[in-house]
């Protein structure tokens, strides 16, 4: 092998990372839990939890009489710098709802990091979103994340993914979307996976970022951490929760392992090593190596690292 410039190492591990490739160094999200902004004893407890990001919630979790206490609750709360370094975000209801134009204007000075919006069916929800935010003083650097939860949505989902800049990924409902499919919701989702691949085909092709959607059986234990694993297969970047008992696991499973971290710095530096030596090609494992593979492994570190810093 070395008649052919070629410099061999052993490297067994996982080095993939589902970032977007413009995005090397972006937060994680492993674990992004909903939190019903009406209930002020979840938004306390969010400030402990060891998730990744916090949406507080203006919509489904939230009775129609309780939206606007939820609203300010839910301001206040993005306002108040106690949630550290997690990503805080809001979700809003529809622009169709009677609250959601008034939810835009509150989010738009809220001090969040993004912007949930529901029920997202063509690039036309995106932009109207994007104006209103606008309109209401909302800073470039708020995020908008549109979550793909309908047929008409899925079917629209790579128009949706390259409607606005301010867009940064895409959520997945898988809840309402069984629902409007009129299809099962087993544990294995096979009803769904077209349109789960799909969307993620849609996020990757715009560098978005995107997140499976909730799994509602709080006690099979099992079959979540199966839908995580899965989720991570088909290239989602993290997990939606509706409790805290699922957020560990979710870190688990969508986060790199320690023994991933290890190889990937291994693979780095026989790569760096090959080229000091003139060696125009690493062999690692018996495969070849090339510059696309060394930059996915220094994308693990990278998250590995924020990873660190978040915890």
């Amino acid at each position: 092998m070395r008649a052919l410039g070629i410099t061999a190492y052993r490297f067994t591990g996982e080095i993939a990372v589902t970032s977007s490739s413009n995005m090397p160094h972006a937060r994680p999200r492993r674990s992004v839990i909903y939190m019903p902004s009406s209930n002020a004893r979840a938004l306390e407890k969010a400030k402990s939890l060891p998730a990744d990001g916090v949406i507080f919630d203006l919509e489904d979790a939230v009775a129609p009489d309780a939206k606007i206490e939820a609203r300010t609750a839910a301001v206040n709360a993005a306002q108040s710098g106690a949630y550290g370094k997690r990503e805080v975000l809001i979700r809003v209801n529809s622009l169709d709802a009677p609250w959601g134009p008034d939810d835009i204007a509150a989010a738009a000075s809220s001090g969040a990091d993004g912007v949930v919006l529901p029920k997202v069916n063509c690039p036309g929800d995106v932009q109207r979103a994007d104006k209103m935010l606008r309109n209401a003083g909302a800073p470039d650097a708020l995020a908008l994340w549109a979550m793909i939860e309908t047929p008409a949505g899925v079917l629209s989902a790579a128009n949706i993914a390259a409607a606005n800049p301010r867009l940064s990924g895409l959520i997945v409902g898988t809840a309402d979307l069984a629902k409007d499919l009129h299809c099962a919701h087993p544990a294995d989702r096979g009803p769904m996976l077209l349109a789960l691949q799909t969307c993620v085909l849609a996020a990757r092709a715009h560098d978005l970022f995107v997140l499976d959607g909730v799994h509602i059986d709080l006690d099979d234990e099992q079959s979540f951490e199966a839908v995580c694993h899965q989720g991570k297969a088909l290239g989602f970047d993290g997990k939606t929760l509706i409790h805290p008992k699922q957020i560990d696991t979710a870190n688990s499973v969508f986060g790199p392992s320690d023994d991933a971290v290890r190889n990937a710095h291994r693979l780095v530096e026989a790569h760096k090593e090959a080229l000091a030596a003139g060696k125009g090609i690493t062999v690692v494992d018996g495969r070849l190596v090339e510059s696309l593979h060394v930059r996915e492994a220094e994308r693990l570190i990278a998250a590995a690292n924020l990873i660190s810093d978040l915890e």
